[in-house]
């Protein structure tokens, strides 16, 4: 029977609900790669690419602990694309090895369609080595709710963060798949179901 691996990038605007989609697919049996996850252990106290945003960015970065002050940081970069673009260019290299060595053992392990989560699959290279790309997204009110509730920054913060983030055509004009949550639980689970129906199909030659 003819079968081939598949890699699929996930990603979508903050507070578009790509981390619930994440979720539905972990527990429906997927593997799933957290980016973001990948991203906060790079940068675990005493590692190289710690040691490379402190000299770019200042000690007042870290945690007493000589750990990375997460929201110190956050708050530089998203205030000043040019600091943005620094924080990117030293930990993607980083990110990406970790990341593909990742996918690397899983595809070997089995895994048939394996899934990236990554929000800034485009900017940081990745999306170059996926065969399919899902993006999340929803209208800009509900998000800024959903962020304000999940973060507990204020609206001023979670706006900027907003702005900083690209538009829906963004998104839409570099995706095989488009889930728009801006309804019901339900609703957004029959729109991943019907992405995985489609993967299944490309999996199993279906489409062809």
């Amino acid at each position: 029977m003819y079968s081939k691996r598949i890699l699929v990038g996930l990603t979508g605007q903050t507070g578009a609900g790509k981390t619930v989609v994440s979720d539905y697919l972990q527990q429906n049996g997927y593997q799933v790669i957290n980016a973001d996850a990948v991203a906060r252990e790079v940068v675990a106290k005493g590692s190289r690419c710690l040691s490379d945003l402190v000299l770019a960015f200042g000690v007042d970065i870290l945690q007493a602990d000589g750990t990375l002050n997460r929201r110190k940081l956050g708050d530089i970069v998203f205030a000043d694309s040019g600091k943005r673009k620094t924080l990117n260019r030293i930990t993607f290299p980083y990110i990406q090895e970790e990341i593909f060595s990742r996918v690397e053992q899983l595809q070997q392990g089995g895994a048939d369609i394996l899934f990236l989560d990554a929000p800034t699959l485009f900017e940081s290279g990745p999306h170059k080595r996926c065969d399919r790309i899902v993006s999340v997204i929803a209208p800009p009110d509900i998000r800024l709710m959903r962020i304000l509730r999940r973060d507990g920054i204020t609206e001023e913060q979670a706006k900027a963060r907003m702005a900083a983030q690209h538009q829906d055509e963004y998104y839409t004009s570099r995706s095989h798949h488009i889930i728009v949550n801006d309804g019901s639980l339900q609703n957004l689970y029959a729109q991943v179901d019907r992405v995985l129906d489609e993967l299944k199909k490309l999996v199993t030659g279906e489409d062809s």
